[in-house]
């Protein structure tokens, strides 16, 4: 993503992780008739993967690296109750979670640099911006380290993007606020504590 906006950050602004996150959506993959091939399970043994405990025995949404610090994390939007749900296409469960299907939705292509280069799709980044500042009121007290870390992302983003692409931003921002009260609320809680990232948004 920061390709996509010709940013260059230092390690103040951005913080390193070994953490990928895989989305897709539970209707979809219920829909596909194929499957991943090789499997998904496959792929991530042959990188020296192994599903991490979950509360649901047997059941696993999150792959760790034997050796090393990643993590491979499977989602899937909820529509309903949170929890596991089942991706046949890919063989594996993943994690549902509310707001999701916001942040995947209308993807953008991008290329990772590996090998000869691995075409993905990614969310765009004013989506992303938008989605960080739900996720940050969401986290839990434990969680106010990486509360604080979305934060900081969401107002890199928000800065770059209200003056590279503000209309991208603001239909991103206004489409937030139209989806209910509840998103309303989780978004100003989070802007309530970042006043220069507020006023852009409300300028745009």
């Amino acid at each position: 993503m920061r390709e996509k906006l010709n940013l260059r950050l230092g390690l103040d602004q951005v913080a390193q992780t070994d953490d990928l996150d895989i989305a897709s959506f539970e209707r979809l993959s219920l829909a596909l008739e194929d499957a991943a091939a090789p499997p998904v399970q496959q792929v991530l043994a042959d990188f020296d993967f192994d599903p991490a405990p979950s509360l649901e025995p047997g059941r696993a949404w999150r792959w760790r690296q034997t050796a090393g610090n990643a993590l491979v994390e499977f989602l899937t939007p909820a529509f309903d109750q949170e929890g596991l749900r089942d991706l046949p296409a890919l063989g594996v469960q993943a994690q549902a979670l509310r707001h999701l299907n916001y942040l995947i939705a209308e993807p953008i292509h991008a290329a990772i640099p590996y090998r000869s280069g691995v075409l993905v799709q990614i969310p765009r980044p004013e989506r992303y911006a938008i989605h960080k500042l739900i996720v940050a009121d969401r986290r839990r007290d434990q969680d106010r380290l990486k509360s604080a870390k979305d934060r900081a992302q969401a107002a890199l983003l928000i800065a770059t993007l209200a003056h590279d692409r503000p209309d991208d931003l603001a239909e991103a921002y206004q489409d937030a606020l139209s989806r209910g009260p509840r998103w309303r609320d989780r978004i100003n809680a989070s802007l309530s504590r970042m006043p220069d990232t507020a006023a852009l948004l409300a300028a745009l």
